[in-house]
């Protein structure tokens, strides 16, 4: 088993450049497969895993709203882009650049979510950290409605979309907000 590079003071596991984590949930997000690289930077064993919900994962440090953008984007059948900070299970923690999409049946129906995740740019927490923490303190003291409506100013300012706003700065085209 692969030991995965931490940071001793702030317990950060930076994934490397081939790493492509892989997992799908069902549709109430309970996890249904990981590859074995998704298993390891977790710090789960896979039976830890399988069946619990994602947000096992969750690190405080993310805003509400990121998910609640999430689910509105996939519950409708879209996919959703975004760099995720995730909790391991020592309390150690990982980034990723997220891809998330719905999966469909025959009729075309959602019936599983599946995500692909790897290395986020170089530099993105420069813009990323200061944007969380400014959305997580808004829903502290106005609630998600409030940080939803700071996301959507932003977006306005940019004259693009979320997943595109995200794109862009994961391909290093947006060095501020």
């Amino acid at each position: 088993m692969r030991k995965p590079k931490v940071t001793p003071i702030e317990k950060e596991v930076v994934l490397k450049e081939e790493d492509f984590i892989v997992s799908k949930t069902d549709l109430k997000s309970r996890i249904l497969y990981g590859n074995k690289i998704f298993i390891e930077i977790s710090g789960y064993n896979e039976d830890e895993l399988l069946g619990q919900p994602h947000n096992i994962l969750r690190h405080p440090d993310m805003p509400r709203c990121a998910f609640k953008i999430l689910y509105d984007h996939i519950e409708n059948g879209k996919e959703w882009f975004g760099f995720v900070k995730n909790l391991r299970k020592d309390g150690g923690y990982y980034w990723v650049y997220a891809n998330i999409s719905p999966t469909f049946d025959t009729n075309g129906k959602i019936i599983e979510y599946y995500s692909v995740r790897r290395k986020p740019t170089t530099g993105f927490k420069e813009i990323i950290e200061p944007l969380y923490k400014q959305l997580k303190s808004i829903e502290e003291s106005e609630g998600m409605e409030a940080s939803l409506k700071a996301v959507e100013e932003l977006l306005q300012k940019h004259s693009m979309s979320f997943n595109e706003l995200m794109i862009k700065i994961q391909k290093g085209l947006i060095n501020e907000l």
